[in-house]
């Protein structure tokens, strides 16, 4: 063993000063919640939707806020690479969008989850191959744990319960909160990188 103290993945302290690693819990975190909806039903299937709806918010947010521009400025090919990702992204949302106007009991919410899951799913496993595995190797201990602070900055703007007076899911985080959700995580994750937006 070394003298360096490195955090390693699966260590708390890692997905406090590492970016790749908390990313990488994060998207841990989404296959659990879409576990969750998927095996639930009702009430607990709508606060689970909610709570999924939300990660993929901040996470998505902060992804094109953090990791897409530093990608783009020092992948090579790092444009085609992000066009790729937010093409993913953009089809993804796409899909949660069309989720805006299905009861999570209706019948067609499953095989629409399921579609939002295979999309998600895809994006994360391309995100992890060709982006965080290069940020793991060209950033230092300092730009990742700056870029980790970012991230954690975009997570705790994002509110953990719903907006009163919306009374479904995903009329709640689709008819202006997200929006302001995500301008919300843009600004905090600019203010944690040290920009003014």
């Amino acid at each position: 063993m070394t003298g360096i103290d490195t955090p390693q993945a699966g260590d708390d302290r890692a997905a406090d000063n590492d970016v790749v690693a908390l990313l990488m819990r994060q998207h841990g975190d989404i296959r659990n919640l879409f576990d969750e909806v998927e095996a639930s039903s009702g009430e607990e299937r709508r606060d689970a939707f909610r709570r999924l709806v939300r990660l993929l918010a901040v996470h998505e947010t902060a992804e094109e806020e953090v990791v897409h521009p530093f990608a783009q400025r020092s992948l090579p090919g790092g444009e085609k690479v992000v066009e790729e990702r937010l093409a993913e992204e953009r089809a993804a949302k796409e899909t949660l969008a069309a989720l805006d106007d299905v009861d999570t009991d209706d019948p067609k919410f499953m095989p629409m989850l399921l579609k939002l899951r295979r999309d998600v799913q895809e994006h994360a496993r391309a995100e992890e191959r060709y982006e965080f595995t290069h940020i793991r190797r060209s950033a230092d201990a300092a730009k990742l744990a700056s870029m980790a602070k970012a991230v954690k900055a975009a997570e705790a703007v994002a509110p953990t319960r719903p907006h009163p007076g919306v009374e479904s899911g995903a009329a709640n985080v689709m008819l202006g909160p997200v929006a302001a959700l995500m301008d919300r995580t843009k600004d905090a994750v600019r203010k944690a990188m040290g920009k003014d937006g």
